[in-house]
């Protein structure tokens, strides 16, 4: 797949700059959103079809997408599960001149953040587009954290794996020296090694860190 660098508004700065990817088959549709997005320092990608979207390289920047629900060759909520089946996760508004009840209900129950009729106001289009950017703020925060997570997690020797999933299902140091054959004061410095690397100050720090984890006992 050819991909193009995506359009943008303003210099690049440290932070990345939050961005609106529009996708209307309509010039002058495009032409107003970008507009509209630009003048609150939002970087903007227009594509007029789903294809051009999927070729098109999008930057590693909070943001979402603005999708017509009805496009030339699929429909915007037949893109949208696309999208999903593609791990491409931003948040979507949804625009429509046709919309109705059931359509809507759709789009929302698949993870759409708004729905919106055309004409629609321009203070409901921001007020949107700045839920759906929130709404993926935190989300690449909580991934971000999770993979921190993995990270540590993979610093574990497979020695220290089996300690750590031993003590938080509820074991004392004396019962995991038990089952797993060692001493007591061996699994109490396994146990310091987990604590230290998984960076956790508390027990219940490490247990909530392992159920984030998905580990269980062995």
């Amino acid at each position: 797949m050819n991909h193009r660098t995506a359009t943008g508004a303003g210099a690049a700065s440290a932070a990345p700059q939050s961005q609106v990817i529009v996708v209307d088959d309509e010039a002058s549709v495009r032409a107003s959103l970008d507009s509209l997005f630009r003048s609150i320092g939002l970087r903007t990608t227009l594509c007029a079809s789903p294809a051009e979207l999927l070729q098109t390289q999008i930057p590693d920047a909070p943001g979402c997408i603005v999708l017509d629900v009805r496009l030339p060759g699929i429909s915007g909520l037949d893109f949208q599960d696309q999208l999903v089946r593609q791990g491409i996760d931003l948040p979507i508004v949804f625009i429509t001149g046709h919309g109705d009840i059931p359509m809507t209900v759709r789009a929302m129950k698949a993870g759409a953040v708004d729905f919106l009729s055309k004409p629609f106001r321009e203070q409901d289009m921001l007020d949107a587009v700045s839920a759906a950017i929130e709404r993926d703020t935190q989300r690449r925060s909580r991934d971000a954290a999770m993979d921190g997570l993995r990270a540590r997690y993979e610093t574990l020797t497979p020695r220290e794996r089996e300690v750590m999933a031993h003590v938080v299902s509820g074991l004392m140091n004396k019962q995991v020296a038990g089952l797993i054959g060692l001493s007591e004061i061996t699994v109490k410095i396994h146990r310091g090694h987990v604590m230290r690397k998984m960076g956790v100050r508390s027990l219940a720090d490490l247990v909530r860190h392992a159920e984030a984890l998905g580990i269980s006992a062995p």
